[in-house]
Parts: C-alpha cells; structure tokens; sequence
C-alpha cells in the first residue's frame, strides 16, 4: 500500500490499462488503417510494465530510464497509429494516452529526486526535465487534435505546424529581419537607454521626478491598439513606425524601475558614503545603480516581451509586405493557420531567447544579489 502511495501515478496508470482492455479497439470500426494486434499488445505491455517498476527499488536513475523509454515508446506508437485515422479514436485510445502521460510524470517526479554529484549532471537535469514537460504538451496537444478529429483550420497539430515551418524557413527569415532586427531592437534599445537616462535625470532634479512619474504611470495605461495607428500616421508604414511603438513601450517602465531602484538602497549606506565626503556622482555609482540593478534588469526583462508584442501588433495597422503581424494579419485572412501558428511559434522562441539573453546578463551582474545566491 505505501509504495502505491508513493507511486500514484503508476497505480493510476494500471488502472487505466485494465480499463482500455474493457474499452477495446483502439480505434473506430470503420478506420481505414486500424491499429495491428502486435501494436496494441506492445503498447498495453510497456505501459503496464514499466508502471509496476515504479513500483520496486530499482536505482532512481534506472527507473527514470525505463519509464522514460516506456512512456514516450508507446505514446509514439499511439500517434504513428493515429496518423491517417483522424477523429476515429475511441475511449481505449485516450485512456491508454492518458496512462502514458502519468508514466511520464512519475518519470519527472523520479528524476526531480536525483541529486547529481557532478555539476555537468545537475545541468542535464535542469535541461532534461522542462524539455519532457514542454514535449509532452505538444504530444497530447498532437494526439487530441489528431484523435479526436478537430479541424486544422480550427487548431492545426504541431506536426503540421513543425512541416510549414520547415517549408517557410525564407519566409519567416524575412518577417524576423523586418520586425525583430529593426523594429524590436532598435526600439527596445533606444527605449531602454532613454528611460534610464531620464530616470537619472529625474532622481537628480527633484520637480522633473515629481511631474514624469505621474504621467509615466498614465502613459503606460495607454492601449497600444490607440497608439499604433498614430504612429504609422507620423513615420510610415515601415519599420520606424514600429520603433517608435517599442520606444513608448518600452520608456516608461524603465523610467518608473529605475527611479524605484535608485531610492532602494538603505539610508545608513547613504549616511556612510556622506561621511567619506562622496559627492552625488560618487554615491550614485557605488552605491545606488548597484543597488538598483535588480530593478533595472526587471525593467529590461518586462521590456523584452512588451517590445515583441508591440512591434507585432503595430504591424497590423499597415507594414510593407514583410513582418510577423502583417504575416499574421495576412495569412489569418486566407485562413492559412498553419502558417499563422508558425508565425507564433517563431515569436515565442525568440522572445524567449531574448529573455533568457537578459536574464543571462542579471545573473552576471547581480551575483551578489540574495536571489542569485545559494541556488
């Protein structure tokens, strides 16, 4: 009983198992490829299998790896299955589905146990868990768009999201130079700089701190949707028009964190600066910027998504015929979702990126920080 306490996900998965046999076929009647008796008789046995070695006292390492292979075996012998068979799915199959998903979590729940000696160990470790967990997102999403025979034009399968990526590679090459090469960086750095110079600004006059940070606090309530239009109205239809988006996204929370940041660091440290008779630009630079630091960077991160989101969304209200939000606007109209998704999926990698760049960049600035320490 403990040791099925202490692997639910196993238990639940063989009683998934029992539950499909009772639910048998796999498939619809009138599939014109159903699945082969080898095929199901493999999969119940890795699912089955590999749940009751969750439950005995194999070697952590060793668990993990036959419930690793085990699980993502037969959940690709269910998706190879269902490939030309949409929407004849029965009960069986998503049960079946659903008990390899939990093999797959027991998989990650062993793995976050294991406490590598070595640092090359602990780093596979830190790569290996959130890549099975964002895998098998896609792999359920795969399945039950597959299985249950939702339309492509309603939510396309990752699969032919990957096959219009891998055919479009000039396209949306193009679309990343147009927007995020010169729209997003230029805006983003041009934004980023000038919040901080203002803020310095700010700190040192005390009326310029006293009316901007009001304003500041109004103009980002702005809606981009509002201000987009204006701004290809004043600069164009090509990318400057998008920068100039990114610069007003981007400005004010710069501006407001970095003003917040320089008022962060604590008065007997100021008091100490004083009495080595440091003038303003003396404490400023050893003391308060390293001490508003992580404010910057937070600045710089919220600013890294916003930039993307608001060169994307400029782009809708008039671009030349280049650029992820004109795609987008484009190919939505044609109901190319496929493309559109890609498109998406292409934003998110490199505003993921992006952030981690940054993040990356805290890190070695803040190491001293309490929350980059010790972890």
């Amino acid at each position: 009983m403990k040791r099925a306490l202490h692997s639910w996900q196993g238990a639940l998965a063989l009683i998934l198992c029992l539950a499909a046999l009772a639910c048998l076929p796999l498939m619809a009647a009138d599939a014109p490829s159903p699945f082969g008796t080898g095929t199901v008789v493999l999969v119940f046995l890795l699912v089955a299998g590999a749940a009751l070695v969750s439950f005995t006292n194999l070697s952590q390492p060793l668990v993990a790896t036959i419930l690793f292979v085990a699980a993502h075996l037969a959940v690709w012998l269910l998706l190879a299955g269902i490939a030309g068979n949409e929407g004849k799915a029965t009960l069986a199959f998503f049960l079946m589905l659903a008990a390899s998903w939990l093999l797959a979590w027991r998989c990650v729940t062993v793995l976050s146990g294991i406490r590598p000696k070595s640092k090359s160990g602990d780093t596979f470790l830190r790569l290996l868990i959130p890549a099975i967990f964002g895998a098998w997102i896609l792999i359920l999403w795969e399945a039950a768009t597959r299985g249950a025979g939702i339309p492509f034009i309603i939510l396309p399968p990752p699969s032919s999201i990957g096959a219009r990526l891998a055919g479009s590679v000039p396209i949306l090459w193009a679309d990343v130079q147009q927007t995020i090469f010169k729209a997003v960086l230029f805006g983003y750095v041009v934004g980023c700089v000038s919040g901080f110079v203002v803020a310095i600004l700010a700190d040192r006059i005390a009326f310029l701190r006293r009316g901007l940070l009001p304003i500041g606090n109004m103009v980002s309530a702005l809606p981009i949707i509002g201000v987009a239009p204006i701004m290809v109205m004043w600069f164009g239809f090509d990318w400057q028009s998008k920068a100039a988006v990114v610069i007003i996204m981007t400005f004010f929370p710069m501006l407001v964190n970095t003003v917040a940041g320089l008022g962060a660091s604590g008065a007997m440290e100021r008091d100490l600066m004083r009495s080595y008779a440091s003038d303003y630009w003396q404490t400023l630079m050893k003391l308060r910027l390293p001490a508003a630091m992580p404010f910057i960077f937070n600045a710089l991160k919220i600013n890294s998504t916003l930039a993307l989101i608001g060169a994307i969304v400029a782009e809708f209200f008039g671009t030349p015929i280049v650029g992820m939000g004109f795609r987008i606007s484009t190919e939505i109209g044609r109901m190319n979702v496929d493309m559109v998704w890609a498109e998406i999926a292409v934003a998110a990698l490199v505003g993921s990126v992006f952030y981690g760049v940054v993040a990356l960049g805290e890190r070695a600035t803040t190491f001293w920080h309490p929350s980059n320490r010790g972890g």
